[in-house]
């Protein structure tokens, strides 16, 4: 786990940062902590409210706003509740259980993270110091709750950075194939160490959100009957670009054959992550603004699930791939429930059979052959590239923040 903590002299703009990204869908309210109503029935101005009677006994100090990201590895197993817990946890740890505090689960990052707003005015307006807090009483608390909750430890955290996948350049399939090999490499290691996925259609799924794709070759062909596989860049639409690399010649060797021996420990491993999915599909098919499938895949790729809707020739849906890019967990729609399968969407959206859909296709070739062409919209690359952590204007107080030395002042001589 990795603890960042902002200090600044403005709660309303803290306060804006996080609600915008819960009006926008992009994030949770998880927990509340010393408001009089529920998460449920509280308004931002109600949440604004409580605080001020904070900060308001106390004006002299004007940095009393204190922003939190607690940030964890894709590896960690995570659900709300534990979530809450981790997050009351820390908080009395640090010294402001007793704070008035909010925390917001985000979803716009590939990592799991949360956000905890609270402020260092106490309910007498006495000032809580915070000089110091994120190198001693945050880092204490850090350790304590990666043994606690047997989390990633921060330090092998920043080793890995799991959390930094990057879609492939476009351009890189005209560099020729050391580059494309390099970039596909990385890519593909990453992706097979922490995806959970079953089948080379769900794998597919997964690469192209970063243009990479893998490809067995046409059923007739020597290559498909002898279990090869290459690795090709790709556009948005599933074409392939440039030299394909065979994945016999990469460092991370991801064949066919590896590729199936992880098929069946990768099931048993997602379906700790069953229900995340299922719940936040739920939600967002109950929304009634939901009435076509870009609708649905916008507003899934909003709580980090992409999905991917393959059709035939004549329009009809006949599979559904979701890409938890939370859990980096991969279910195919009739494996979470039927209602989620390309039968139930199909006839829920009463899709034409005409050829034409909004839905984002895979389409049906003559031979049997399919090519899949991931769900347009949000890029979880973009996502990604914003890096490890977001942040609100104010001050980071690092735990190897460097002290200033103050200047001695020289004496006049008379």
């Amino acid at each position: 786990m990795v603890a960042k903590i902002t200090t600044g002299k403005n709660i309303r703009g803290a306060l804006h940062y996080n609600e915008n990204k819960l009006a926008k869908g992009h994030a949770d309210l998880l927990l509340t902590n010393g408001f009089m109503d529920n998460s449920d029935t509280l308004s931002l101005h109600d949440k604004l409210v409580q605080f001020r009677e904070f900060t308001d006994k106390n004006k002299r100090t004007k940095t009393n706003t204190v922003h939190i990201s607690l940030n964890f590895s894709p590896d960690d197993k995570l659900d709300e509740e534990k979530l809450k817990k981790i997050a009351m946890t820390y908080m009395e740890g640090i010294g402001f259980g007793d704070q008035p505090f909010l925390v917001y689960q985000h979803f716009d990052a590939s990592h799991p993270h949360i956000h905890i707003l609270t402020t260092n005015i106490r309910e007498d307006g006495k000032r809580i110091e915070t000089h110091n807090l994120g190198r001693n009483q945050s880092e204490l608390t850090r350790r304590s709750i990666e043994e606690q909750f047997r989390l990633v430890k921060a330090e092998d955290q920043k080793q890995k950075q799991a959390y930094m996948l990057r879609a492939v350049s476009l351009e890189k399939a005209s560099y020729g194939k050391s580059e494309t090999k390099a970039a596909i490499s990385n890519v593909l290691t990453e992706v097979m160490k922490t995806y959970k996925f079953t089948s080379v259609a769900e794998f597919n799924a997964v690469l192209r959100q970063f243009n990479v794709t893998a490809f067995r070759g046409e059923p007739e062909s020597r290559m498909y009957q002898k279990k090869g596989l290459v690795y090709s860049i790709s556009d948005g639409n599933g074409n392939r670009l440039g030299v394909p690399i065979k994945a016999s010649s990469i460092h991370s060797k991801p064949t066919l054959v590896r590729l199936e021996q992880r098929f069946e420990r990768n099931k048993e491993q997602r379906k700790q992550h069953k229900p995340r999915a299922i719940k936040t599909i739920e939600r967002i098919l109950e929304k009634p603004e939901i009435k076509d499938l870009e609708r649905l895949k916008t507003n899934l790729s909003m709580k980090g699930i992409y999905a991917v809707f393959r059709t035939n020739d004549q329009g009809r849906l006949y599979g559904v791939t979701f890409v938890d890019n939370v859990t980096r967990s991969v279910f195919n729609g009739s494996d979470l429930s039927k209602q989620f399968s390309a039968n139930a969407l199909h006839q829920r959206f009463n899709i034409q059979e005409d050829g034409g859909t909004n839905a984002t296709e895979e389409k049906q070739k003559p031979d049997g052959a399919t090519t899949e062409e991931l769900a347009p919209g949000h890029s979880l690359a973009e996502e990604m590239i914003q890096g490890l952590f977001e942040e609100i204007p104010g001050e980071h107080l690092s735990e190897n923040r460097p002290h200033r030395k103050k200047k001695k002042k020289r004496k006049r001589r008379n």
